[in-house]
């Protein structure tokens, strides 16, 4: 491993340790859900409105874990923050395990 691939893992590493910061300081503040990750619902209580293309596209795609939370509704902050990291660190891998094959299979062995 060169040592800019090493650079690389430690800051998506650091990142994904990182993850957990978005539940923990609205936590912390009292101030609702991570920012951007609103349901509809709160969405237009926020904006006074929804927008017709989004309310159309709300439900076209459904997270296979919901909230980054394996512990379901209700699990504590140890769990939640676990399951943030544990889903950073798997999309990370699906994400490095995708790129590894489509370089494998479109550069031609260093010729």
């Amino acid at each position: 491993m060169t040592k800019s691939q090493r650079k690389l893992w430690t800051g998506l590493l650091i990142m994904a340790l990182l993850t957990p910061l978005g539940i923990i300081l609205p936590e912390i503040f009292n101030a609702g859900d991570a920012w951007g990750e609103w349901s509809t619902e709160t969405l237009e209580k926020l904006v006074g409105y929804m927008p017709e293309g989004l309310q159309r596209l709300a439900d076209l795609w459904k997270a296979p874990v919901t909230d980054y939370n394996f512990g379901g509704e209700g699990s504590s902050m140890t769990v939640q923050i676990m399951s943030y990291i544990a889903s950073g660190l798997i999309g990370i891998a699906i994400i490095g395990l995708v790129i590894f094959l489509i370089s494998r299979f479109t550069v031609k062995n260093g010729k």
